[in-house]
């Protein structure tokens, strides 16, 4: 059963066979947000296969992370057996509604470069555990807004996480496909080799990934330019690409959309591409190529990517910012919901006490010694 401080507060959506709802959870100086997915029993099956897929994942910065250890069941107001699966809640929302809140629902070029790059994080993970999304688009990749220290002010910065594994599939896996349903996941995001012969390799996610890079810049979804056919995919075409795009920019599409799936090389790879370079060399080693899929290795070069400094940055600077950060305390974030809390606490009085009793034992310590060496 739901625990009764779970209070519902609104719906966030539909997903692939079920619906998200925001939920509350309220104790005295407490009050934590959940997003849940619930699903009615002919679709549990569903709903367990992509807990269980998540699961896998936990501990991952860029995908969604989900709660609990197995789906919870409930029953509805009517009395029927729904099952729900608790999850962290974006409170920027989708990518979608981002880009909706822009101007034009264009993005700035370097936004959508540092975008491109977090998703390309999360492919790598993805695809090194041997999965392929299948439906990598806009309202599957939620927004996570937060503030970051940099150059002596608290700044806004945000972070995407891939969500909604629903049609998730291992990778070469095309037992599903059949004539009347030749395509995984939404038909103008999809592959030319997923629609032809319902192919499911990590190529189909790539080619994904450059229609929503092409949305980014242009504010239009892929096609947007003719009435969509699945004969264009099957004829080798690809999502116009506009002349006024940065030349850096176009060419990383343009890899996204090679019609040979080896050609558009792995996320691992396109880590490194020229687009991304300015952007990931910032503060990240270049990535090394890997000849196998192992998930221990893909994810120990992603902590890699992340932890490596900039050799511009001295040790001297990084000082100088964190002791200013005290001088320039955080400020309030009362536009952002809370999704943990943190507690500081200050050393006790009794702590105090005895670190100035040692401090002056260890005086007396010196005196002594210097005492005997000097006049025996």
């Amino acid at each position: 059963m739901v625990p009764p401080e779970l209070e519902f507060v609104k719906n966030l959506g539909k997903g692939s066979y079920g619906s998200v709802s925001l939920f509350k959870y309220s104790k005295p100086r407490t009050t934590l947000y959940t997003a849940v997915k619930t699903c009615d029993y002919k679709n549990a099956e569903s709903l367990d296969k992509e807990f269980q897929i998540l699961s896998k994942f936990k501990g991952c910065s860029r995908i969604i992370q989900c709660y609990e250890n197995k789906l919870i069941e409930n029953l509805d107001g009517e009395g029927n057996v729904e099952y729900m699966m608790f999850m962290e809640y974006a409170t920027g929302g989708t990518l979608k509604n981002f880009m909706n809140r822009s101007e034009d629902k264009k993005l700035p070029d370097p936004l959508i470069r540092e975008f491109t790059s977090m998703l390309l994080e999360g492919l790598a993970t993805i695809h090194g555990h041997g999965y392929v999304h299948c439906d990598l688009k806009p309202e599957n990749i939620l927004v996570f807004p937060r503030c970051v220290y940099k150059k002596g002010a608290w700044k806004s910065s945000y972070q995407l996480k891939i969500s909604d594994f629903g049609l998730a599939k291992r990778g070469g896996d095309s037992d599903w496909w059949h004539p009347s349903r030749p395509y995984a996941g939404t038909t103008i995001y999809m592959s030319p080799e997923s629609i032809s012969h319902g192919e499911t390799g990590k190529g189909l996610d790539l080619w994904s990934l450059g229609c929503v890079v092409l949305e980014m810049y242009t504010g239009k979804r892929p096609w947007s330019h003719k009435n969509y056919d699945l004969e264009d995919l099957n004829k080798c075409h690809a999502p116009l690409i506009p002349n006024d795009l940065p030349c850096d920019a176009t060419r990383f599409i343009m890899t996204c959309f090679a019609f040979e799936t080896n050609e558009r090389r792995d996320a691992l790879t396109l880590l490194d591409h020229s687009f991304l370079r300015g952007v990931v060399k910032k503060n990240r080693e270049p990535p090394v190529n890997v000849k196998t899929e192992n998930p221990r290795e893909i994810a120990l070069k992603l902590e890699k990517l992340a932890q490596w400094p900039s050799k511009v940055t001295s040790f001297f600077k990084r000082a100088r910012e964190l002791k200013n950060i005290k001088k320039h305390p955080r400020p309030s974030r009362t536009n952002l919901l809370p999704v943990h809390l943190c507690a500081f606490a200050e050393p006790s009085k009794k702590l105090k006490f005895w670190l100035i009793i040692l401090s002056f034992l260890w005086v007396v310590f010196i005196i002594v010694v210097f005492s005997l060496f000097f006049f025996r």
